[in-house]
């Protein structure tokens, strides 16, 4: 089973800012520890019919220099692929700049990947739900189910289903408690101005 606070004390979290294609980004980077090879974590991520048991639905030109969608969500350009240590796409996502999010896998020993997912935005802040908020304290709490689901696939406690059918349904009481912490340290984060911070479970 997923250990929640392992799973929150283990992973790093950073602030930090670089420059891409629309201009001087600010960003969100999640370091986490998997247990599975580089290739199979590689493969979940990156293959389409893996992908969507875990994530989301993904279609396009999938190479180099082609397309993607995300059913319901971003689309955009597949800027770098480089099996099984980088993939990096330009993030669609409504008629907002676009912004950059990378892969880069590397391994960590017995058998065992680390994966760092870094989103950049040059967005500052948005309306969501009636007031303006800061879209950097989103992201991270934005990504941490997915990555989150991610992990039990690799263990394979997930329902053996697309990601659209068991997230259709009420989320798991481990899964609600996991966002509302994760969600707590972004923000707690972002209000510090600090660059970068483990878990705090």
């Amino acid at each position: 089973m997923t250990d929640i606070a392992s799973l929150i004390n283990d992973t790093h979290r950073e602030i930090g800012g670089r420059r891409i294609a629309a201009g001087s980004a600010r960003t969100v980077l999640i370091r986490r520890d998997y247990d599975a090879t580089i290739d199979d974590v590689w493969d979940a991520c990156t293959d389409p019919d893996r992908l969507n048991r875990w994530f989301l639905d993904v279609t396009g030109d999938l190479r180099l220099g082609g397309t993607y969608q995300l059913e319901g969500n971003a689309h955009g350009e597949i800027l770098r692929c480089e099996p099984p240590r980088l993939l990096a796409v330009s993030w669609i996502y409504g008629d907002r700049p676009v912004d950059e999010v990378e892969l880069r896998l590397s391994p960590a020993g017995d058998g065992r990947t680390v994966l760092e997912l870094e989103h950049a935005t040059v967005l500052g802040r948005v309306e969501w739900e009636g007031r303006s908020v800061e879209v950097i304290t989103g992201l991270g709490p934005g990504w941490e189910p997915a990555l989150f689901a991610l992990d039990k696939y690799l263990r394979g406690e997930l329902p053996d289903t697309v990601a659209a059918e068991w997230q259709s349904a009420s989320p798991p009481a481990e899964l609600t408690e996991f966002i509302d912490r994760t969600s707590q340290i972004w923000a707690a984060l972002a209000d510090a101005g600090n660059e970068a911070t483990p878990g705090t479970a």
